[in-house]
């Protein structure tokens, strides 16, 4: 294999993995930093911090290609996935597996850093990460799915820093599931015509005219949860300042989706990185002025 060759490769398997595509891992990570700086008052461990962040990268990767090997049948009847590496012939999908086992073993890796509770956790991340995929044919909610799956970093980050799981910590979970629920749904919008005509399974389309109406209780009932969870961590105004803001941004992205249009929809979901920071944000600034 030629030096270009190996160049074009890992060129390949960084588009498979989405490492262009950085949203992904934002989304993913802001819940996780959510559930790190409650667990530790706003001051983590290191090695904790590290490990979950560079887990999450690794993990939304391993997803990514996980996702590409299951739809690899369908990607090429879709128009914003028929470029995939491998639904355009780039990658094969065995040396697509072989990716996605070297992703995991090195996230599992890192995850060997931390206590005996996290580890057993990963084995559930895992689980989740691989199994997700199917479920778009299988079940009508497999934004849910994912949002159960994405979620896990919150009761992993409790346990790496704590070892343990507190109530609170479900709460989140649960704003976090909901919250993936809703900005994978705006995602799934962008397909909708594309997935009833080759049959695959979303939100968007079980929601069908009331997509936008479901989506805006939901992320009503998101809000009112990060609530829960600020009172449950005692925290100060920054931290509902910051809920605040994510509030404003909902009401934005219902504006986006109003009238379905998939560009816009897109836009949507896209938005949805800064509702995760908004909240973050709220947390840092909360725990530097009140330690």
């Amino acid at each position: 294999m030629t030096s270009d060759q190996v160049v074009d490769r890992i060129k390949q398997y960084g588009l498979l993995a989405r490492f262009d595509k950085p949203i992904g891992i934002l989304i993913l990570l802001w819940p996780a930093l959510w559930a790190l700086w409650v667990a530790s008052a706003g001051k983590p461990d290191i090695l904790v911090l590290t490990v979950i962040c560079l887990g999450v990268v690794l993990m939304r990767a391993a997803g990514c290609v996980i996702n590409d090997y299951a739809d690899r049948d369908f990607d090429p009847h879709v128009q914003r996935t028929r470029q995939r590496p491998i639904a355009a012939g780039k990658v094969a999908p065995k040396e697509a597996l072989v990716v996605f086992i070297v992703l995991c073993l090195c996230a599992f890796g890192l995850v060997l850093l931390l206590n005996n509770y996290t580890i057993l956790l990963s084995f559930v991340a895992a689980f989740l990460a691989a199994s997700y995929p199917f479920m778009k044919r299988y079940t009508q909610l497999p934004q849910a799915y994912l949002g159960i799956a994405f979620g896990w970093a919150v009761p992993m980050a409790f346990s790496a820093q704590n070892n343990s799981i507190p109530p609170v910590a479900w709460v989140m979970y649960l704003a976090v599931v909901l919250w993936a629920l809703v900005y994978d749904t705006m995602y799934a919008m962008v397909d909708k015509d594309d997935d009833l005509k080759i049959g695959i399974k979303s939100t968007a389309i079980l929601f069908g005219a009331y997509d936008r109406q479901i989506m805006g209780g939901l992320q009503v009932i998101i809000l009112g949860l990060l609530i829960t969870v600020g009172q449950m961590a005692q925290a100060g105004w920054p931290y509902y300042s910051g809920v605040l803001i994510a509030a404003g941004l909902s009401i934005y992205q219902q504006k986006l989706i109003f009238h379905r249009e998939k560009a816009l929809c897109f836009k949507a979901f896209l938005n949805n990185h800064w509702f995760g920071l908004a909240v973050f944000s709220g947390l840092v600034v909360d725990y530097w002025l009140h330690p």
